[in-house]
């Protein structure tokens, strides 16, 4: 089932990317698809960057084109069977930038910055080699 939900994922995207002309659509991303096992359904999980008002729009426009989407899946995928879109607003990307902003503003909070690594580590992922001191040895011995 896995190969069909990511086939069927693509040609939706490429479908809405390239083929969908209207303005109400935002910037839309296709998270994941999950076929039912007789591929009678298929529930879509869609991203929209944006305010409340331009997700709402956005489904409600991909709603609306579920036959022309469906249509596109049957000439492209040739299966024995087109499942039924529904479309899903996908929560999780939303929670995930919700928890790295308070992860930002935690370390605004406590003066650090966790995206660049330690001092002592930096040196090490810069290509720099470790100086006497860095191994363990006294200075000049190496």
């Amino acid at each position: 089932m896995r190969r069909v939900n990511e086939a069927v994922k693509e040609v939706l995207s490429t479908a809405v990317s390239r083929e969908l002309k209207d303005p109400r659509v935002g910037f839309v991303t296709l998270t994941g698809v999950e076929v039912s096992s007789d591929l009678s359904h298929a529930k879509v999980f869609v991203s929209v960057f944006g305010h409340r008002s331009q997700k709402t729009a956005t489904l409600k426009v991909l709603e609306a084109a579920h036959g022309f989407l469906q249509a596109r899946l049957a000439a492209e995928l040739h299966m024995r069977r087109t499942p039924e879109l529904q479309f899903v607003y996908d929560e999780s990307v939303d929670e995930g930038m919700k928890i790295h902003m308070m992860l930002r503003a935690q370390e605004r909070e406590l003066g650090i910055d966790l995206s660049q690594p330690p001092a002592e580590e930096k040196g090490a992922e810069d290509g720099e080699e470790a100086g006497d001191e860095e191994r363990g040895l006294p200075e000049g011995s190496a």
